[in-house]
């Protein structure tokens, strides 16, 4: 009686353990024993039998296979035997900072390491720190990676911002500058809205441009060295010629591949000057600064190219407002070696987020000291050093002679043929 009792017993267990449930699309499995919670494990048959039915099509058998299947692979790719934990990816702007000498842009060459650039060393430094898989560094729109400016070779930045998606990890900034060259920093972070382009919301970049003030001796009746000083005559006729900028132009002989009709050639302008020059290590420099929505590829070293030509003596007044029609003009391009992107502007952005109360207004304010001591440790000597020992302004301006701003205007138009009027501003 007791042996049929158990046995009984028994085989009410098993068919509990062994239910089929039709809501859960499984079997149930037994609950462990109250008693120490010790679970006792199943027979060998029996899980082979489970496991024999999930590979064939029983019914709920695939999830358990699956489930199983996917713990497995969560054990297998942590190297400590627990289940990895992935942080969530939080798209943010990395404000930045560096030094263009040595690197061909700023703009990744995928597939193409003879050219190294910026991204190069920013990209290895986030996978170095942990900011992203590397796979993501293999195909940056993983990350939805954009910049702000895609600078040009040479040329520096005090203020470039990117945006991409990354994992915040503790001490982030920390970590990433420890995989950088001391000529490239990160200097701040901020979290952004997630559909946010550092590209496409830019409202506006400002630029500036340092330069030996010997650039602006005149050719007949000016010393052409470091000697030279300049004087406020000057420096009022440079800013009254920088001012003709401002507004809307055709800066289609600013820059390559552009046609005076095609609209994506017309750029609008809202400020460029000439500050108060300064002498550093015996030579006497100056710092222009221009802001405008976007600028086209050497579209700021040629305009800073005519503005030299003509204070030099080399080119007429006149040529500044004819490049802006029709006729092609050979305008003349500056060195990249001075050029700077110093900030770039988001106010349509921080009007709509920066006082939402979930986002910060990308003001940079706080870093604005750690800009301006890169600018003094980085920027500022590489420019002044390389043009002492390289004299690349002073090579240049030695070319502007062969420029004959007439005759290429006529040339372009056609032997007989009257140069067109330049067409008026528009606001």
């Amino acid at each position: 009686m007791a042996a049929s009792s158990l046995r009984a017993a028994a085989g009410a267990l098993r068919r509990a353990c062994g239910a089929w449930s039709p809501r859960l699309g499984r079997r149930l499995l037994c609950s462990p024993p109250m008693a120490g919670n010790v679970q006792t494990p199943a027979p060998a048959g029996a899980a082979r039998e489970q496991d024999r039915r999930a590979r064939s099509g029983w019914p709920g058998g695939a999830r358990v296979w699956e489930d199983a299947e996917q713990q497995a692979k969560k054990l297998k790719s942590s190297p400590d035997g627990e289940p990895h934990r992935k942080l969530p990816k939080r798209k943010i702007v990395l404000l930045m900072a560096y030094s263009g000498k040595g690197y061909h842009g700023m703009q990744r060459n995928i597939g193409s390491s003879q050219f190294k650039t910026i991204e190069d060393d920013l990209v290895s430094a986030l996978v170095q720190s942990g900011c992203i898989p590397e796979n993501h560094g293999e195909d940056m729109k993983k990350m939805s990676f954009q910049r702000c400016a895609r600078t040009d070779k040479g040329v520096s930045a005090a203020g470039q911002v990117v945006s991409l998606k990354v994992w915040l990890i503790d001490d982030i900034l920390e970590k990433i500058n420890s995989h950088l060259p001391p000529h490239i920093r990160i200097l701040g972070l901020k979290r952004v809205t997630g559909g946010f382009n550092s590209k496409n919301k830019c409202d506006a970049r400002t630029y500036f441009y340092m330069l030996p003030t010997f650039a602006f001796a005149h050719k007949d009746h000016d010393v052409q060295d470091e000697s030279y000083r300049l004087s406020a005559e000057t420096l009022q006729r440079v800013n009254g010629l920088l001012s003709c900028y401002k507004g809307t132009h055709s800066f289609h002989n600013f820059t390559s591949q552009k046609g005076p009709r095609e609209a994506s050639a017309r750029r609008y302008i809202l400020d460029m000057f000439c500050e108060e020059p300064f002498v550093r290590e015996g030579m006497e420099f100056a710092v222009i600064k221009v802001k405008g929505q976007s600028f086209m590829t050497h579209q700021i070293r040629k305009m800073v190219g005519l503005v030299v030509a003509i204070v030099k003596g080399y080119a007429p007044e006149s040529v500044l407002e004819r490049s802006w029609g029709e006729a092609k003009v050979d305008v003349p391009k500056a060195p990249g070696l001075g050029l700077v992107l110093e900030r770039v502007h988001f106010e349509k952005y921080n009007q709509r987020f920066g006082n939402d109360g979930l986002h910060e207004p990308l003001d940079w304010t706080r870093e604005e000291a750690g800009v301006t001591a890169f600018k003094e440790q980085h920027i500022y000597p590489t420019i002044i050093s390389t043009e002492r020992h390289e004299r690349s302004m002073a090579q240049w301006l030695s070319t502007l002679p062969v420029h004959d701003f007439n005759a290429t205007a006529h040339a372009a138009a056609g032997p007989g043929t009257k140069v067109p009027d330049p067409p008026g501003d528009s606001d």
